[in-house]
């Protein structure tokens, strides 16, 4: 199991997709005490993996603080970053705090098309330079890119960019419209994109030796069985089953794109939250209505939990990208 913290509302840059709409600080953002609370009550819960993000989680000057005291508490401490704060010496910093791998924003081979959908002009050389730190420093970085039309035809090229700069693995995430997302949805991939994107992506991992992983288009699970591959993988939609992410204030929400409040750690324990909470139990039921429902692959899959709420207001309502059931378009 896996959480997400946006340890701060707080960003150097100003991205065109930002599901949570980060740019100055949020009034009443947790402190380094009830942050570190709140890591004792997610080891509670029985979670593993502990994502660091933001915003920028770099900007928060308790963060190496915050690390150690994931670490000590037995979680395995990553990042969700743009990656144009990792200087040498933070990189060095982190690594002996006992950060596990860097997840690095990058979303174009070519740097004036990131820094246009980043909003900052050095924004693409920032994120290089953030890797490349890493690098050095013996602090494994993973690429994150959120792919739409304008760099659909780049997914390839930025996995063997993510080689060559000596990363582990390449993460590409399906938009979901949410945040500042929802004033480019026009952008987001159609049904046939999105699957022949992924038969792509499933092809390439037989290529390269790094992670390769779909983000928020579960069907990837689907695809996978049906080429043949096994991957290490459980199921492709974590939303309330395996993960869940807390905002800077400490609002609970199943996923990062499912902005459904599930109550605040300031007022009921995340550990009970994640126990008890009726959304959460809901979706674990994997009760899905429509195609979904039916799906030979719903175990496996589950289908995009924010995507059918976007679309249908219900969030166990059918994928509306999946081709599987027979849908054309949107």
């Amino acid at each position: 199991m896996l959480v997400s913290w946006n340890t701060t509302n707080a960003c150097n840059l100003y991205c065109k997709h930002c599901y949570r709409d980060s740019g100055a600080v949020a009034e009443h953002e947790l402190s380094t005490e009830e942050g570190k609370a709140l890591i004792d009550q997610i080891a509670l819960a029985g979670f593993k993996i502990m994502i660091f993000s933001g915003g920028e989680p770099l900007l928060r000057p308790d963060i190496v603080e915050l690390v150690m005291h994931a670490r000590t508490r037995g979680l395995r401490p990553v990042f969700g970053t743009n990656g144009t704060l990792i200087t040498p010496e933070l990189a060095s910093k982190l690594k002996q705090a006992g950060v596990m791998g860097m997840g690095i924003s990058l979303d174009s081979v070519v740097p004036e098309k990131h820094d246009e959908f980043r909003s900052t002009p050095g924004a693409w050389q920032g994120a290089v330079d953030g890797m490349r730190n890493c690098r050095e420093a013996g602090l494994p970085f993973q690429v994150h890119t959120t792919v739409m039309d304008w760099n659909y035809d780049e997914v390839e090229a930025l996995t063997d960019l993510t080689v060559c700069e000596g990363g582990v693995a390449h993460h590409v995430f399906f938009l979901v419209p949410t945040g500042r997302a929802v004033d480019i949805q026009s952008r987001s991939l159609r049904p046939h994109q999105y699957e022949a994107l992924l038969r792509r992506i499933l092809k390439k991992q037989r290529e390269v030796d790094i992670e390769l992983k779909p983000t928020c288009a579960p069907q990837f699970m689907r695809i996978a069985s049906q080429m043949g591959m096994n991957l290490r993988f459980a199921r492709g939609c974590l939303a309330g089953t395996g993960y869940c992410i807390i905002s800077p204030k400490g609002d609970v929400q199943p996923c990062a794109y499912l902005n459904i409040p599930l109550g605040n750690v300031r007022e009921i324990p995340f550990s009970k939250i994640w126990v008890e909470n009726e959304v959460l139990q809901e979706l674990r039921t994997l009760k899905y209505k429509g195609g979904c429902g039916s799906c030979e692959y719903k175990q496996v899959c589950g289908g995009c939990r924010a995507r059918a709420y976007f679309y249908y207001g219900d969030y166990m309502a059918e994928e509306p990208w999946c081709l599987f059931h027979g849908r054309e378009g949107l």
